[in-house]
Formats: structure tokens, C-alpha cells, sequence
């Protein structure tokens, strides 16, 4: 599928949705410099070209008690198709995981996983990934503290 042709001020329009999910299509339209009926013709058009792909509230992990990010790289016995896409399907299952990666290098996923605790941490580790088949190998490291993390894409 080809990229859609993004001018000025379409690029203003994800900018300004990036910082505010939530703003009115009034105040979208002042921000970008466009009367209401153009800004939400083009921002219907970005959500149907799937360049806006959904809209979320971003909630602070800790203020949920999941104050623990792990990032856990997994190998695989095996890389063919059957077994990656069975782990796949098994970790896009699992509700702790919140990323997870098809890698280069010397691992074969990156996965990022919240939990409440380390016992939590233990428990998923014991009870949900090393049961899928076909993982040969986890390491895993974790985070102290976020030092940078964003949403908005730089556009």
C-alpha cells in the first residue's frame, strides 16, 4: 500500500491530534489554520486512509500498580513460519504484554511487559512465556526508570 501524500497541513492536523486526542474539530480547525468543514474533511480522510490508526488515553502505568517494565528478549528453537507465528499468537494473548518485536541480531523477539511486582514478573515468565513452544532461551532486563518516552511521531 503505497503512503498517502501528506501536505502542511495534514502534517498539522496529526501534530496538533498527537498533543490532543480529544480537542473539538473547532479548536483542530483554528489550530491548523482551516475553517471546521475542510479540517474535518481531511481528518476523516486521514482516519480512513489508516493514517490514523485509533484514539487511546495514555494512563500512567504506576498510577495502575504496574510499576514494573521489563524488556525480555526471546530466542526460538526454531524460526520458521509455524513457530513464529505460534508465538506470536500466544504473546499477543497475554494481557501483560504491551510490545513486542520480530528482531535482527541475536534474539528473535523483544517483548516489553508491565506487571505489578516481581513475584507478577516470576509468574508470567514461569506460567506464560517459557510454556510456549518452541522458546529456547529469555533474558531479561529491567527498566529502573523512563528516562524518554513518547507517543507523537516526530511528523
Amino acid at each position: 500500500m503505497p503512503y498517502p501524500d501528506l501536505d502542511a497541513i495534514d502534517r498539522r492536523i496529526l501534530a496538533e491530534l498527537q498533543r490532543d486526542g480529544r480537542m473539538t474539530n473547532q479548536d483542530l480547525s483554528e489550530r491548523v489554520g482551516l475553517s471546521p468543514s475542510p479540517c474535518l474533511r481531511r481528518l476523516r480522510q486521514l482516519e480512513a486512509e489508516g493514517v490514523i490508526a485509533r484514539y487511546v488515553a495514555l494512563i500512567d502505568p504506576v498510577m495502575v500498580g504496574l510499576p514494573v517494565t521489563a524488556f525480555i528478549r526471546v530466542r526460538l528453537h526454531q524460526q520458521d513460519d509455524h513457530h513464529l507465528a505460534r508465538f506470536e499468537a500466544a504473546v499477543a494473548g497475554f494481557a501483560e504484554v504491551m510490545e513486542c518485536y520480530l528482531m535482527t541480531g541475536d534474539a528473535d523477539y523483544q517483548v516489553r511487559v508491565l506487571v505489578e511486582s516481581l513475584g507478577a514478573f516470576e509468574d508470567f515468565l514461569r506460567q506464560k512465556l517459557t510454556r510456549v513452544e518452541g522458546v529456547a532461551e529469555v533474558t531479561t532486563s529491567f527498566a529502573l526508570r523512563p528516562i524518554v518516552y513518547k507517543t507523537a511521531l516526530p511528523i
